[in-house]
């Protein structure tokens, strides 16, 4: 088969809005992303992203952000900013997990830190499936890992959840509760169109964990570098990086940086279903892969100037987003966009209204308000089992 990169900015947007190229980076980790949201094709992706689109509004986001959000970093960070330390990668983790888990429909009946723990463990071994094709071990023993891991999550997790969900449509369907009595996730939303999006039980076991595991997995990595990039750039510009400190749209604006530099996937990865001219000349004959190399595109030095330096205020062309193509674009846009990273404020009073800063902005925010540092004699380590850019761990130390 032969294989086409593209890496420049221009030509991967281009083919992000190809309809004829068909999503194949997750091949390898059908285990845990067979017939989910993000490989879907065609008119079954059109009819599953329209039921779960409806969850993903702006004004679901701004009340999420306004009414717990700000709670729940600060809740989580606490016991670790009283202990004095804590691993950024595991803070991540635990301070998107409840809101990862409340989108996915995974109910926490006790709200005790054992069951946080257990969804934490699932997400990260369900991570591992979807990231297969970056694998350092062996597949067929990852592979083996996280089908347990799913046997086991359907059992302690899932079934409980489908089983109130369902009740609670019966009686809706009785008039014995209306609407806003009805929990507000993914969960719900396959349950009651079941008969139109045509999935089973197994296919709709994958899309709750690949909620779990994308939303916490990409989210936690996000923060762990956001915090590198920011102290990084606090040591050789102490005074931009305090400025950012007291405006919050600056520290969004580093968040943006981080996702551009260090986008969650460093590619993606297409199939031609038909022979494509792009604008700029390349062919990409039928039936060939299309390598989309992400972190080479958000580096195009013809859109950013000075691309390997983090830079927050830096100034971009009007039409490329700051993140560059760090959630993607077309069909397959990252669902969770405006969750993870917000909405920039505008000039106009209305368009400060209308910002959200996003969760790994607010939890950046609350490290660095804490006295998060780097711990001085513990040096962060990158993940030895995988050949993408992520941390396995990241001490930091808090006050001081």
């Amino acid at each position: 088969m032969q294989t086409i990169t593209l890496d420049g900015f221009a030509d991967v947007r281009e083919a992000f809005r190809q309809h004829d190229l068909q999503q194949s980076l997750y091949d390898a980790g059908g285990v845990v992303m067979a017939d989910c949201l993000l490989v879907l094709h065609g008119s079954d992706h059109r009819k599953r992203r329209r039921v779960e689109n409806r969850l993903f509004r702006r004004g679901t986001f701004r009340y999420w952000e306004k009414a717990f959000l700000r709670d729940v970093v600060r809740d989580t960070l606490a016991p670790f900013v009283e202990r004095g330390y804590a691993d950024l990668q595991e803070l991540g983790y635990r301070t998107i997990m409840n809101l990862t888990a409340m989108v996915a429909g995974l109910d926490q009946p006790t709200g005790s830190i054992e069951e946080t723990d257990a969804l934490y463990r699932f997400a990260k071994k369900f991570s591992e499936g979807a990231t297969l094709v970056h694998t350092t071990r062996d597949p067929e023993v990852v592979r083996a890992e996280v089908q347990q891991a799913l046997d086991d999550f359907d059992t302690t997790f899932l079934q409980p959840s489908i089983a109130r969900r369902r009740a609670l449509l019966a009686q809706l369907e009785a008039g014995e509760i209306t609407e806003d009595d009805l929990p507000r996730d993914v969960l719900t939303a396959l349950l009651r169109n079941w008969d139109e999006l045509d999935i089973d039980d197994d296919i709709l076991r994958r899309e709750c964990a690949f909620y779990l595991q994308a939303g916490s997995h990409s989210t936690a990595d996000a923060f762990t570098h956001a915090a590198d990039d920011y102290f990084a750039w606090a040591a050789r510009d102490p005074e931009a990086a305090a400025a950012a400190r007291r405006d919050p749209a600056i520290l969004q604006a580093c968040v943006y940086e981080t996702l551009r530099l260090h986008p969650a996937s460093p590619v993606a990865q297409r199939r031609a279903l038909t022979t494509i001219t792009l604008k700029g000349g390349t062919e990409i004959p039928e039936g060939s892969s299309v390598v989309l190399d992400l972190a080479a595109a958000n580096r195009d030095p013809s859109v950013f100037d000075r691309p390997d330096v983090f830079d927050p205020l830096r100034e971009i062309p009007a039409e490329v987003p700051r993140w560059g193509h760090a959630f993607g674009g077309g069909m397959h846009a990252c669902i969770g966009t405006e969750l993870a990273g917000g909405v920039p404020s505008g000039p106009s009073a209305d368009d400060a209204h209308d910002q959200v800063l996003g969760t790994v902005t607010l939890m950046l925010d609350a490290l660095l308000g804490a006295g998060g540092r780097p711990d001085p004699d513990k040096a962060p380590q990158r993940d030895p089992h995988s050949a993408r850019d992520h941390f396995s761990s990241y001490p930091v130390v808090f006050g001081g």
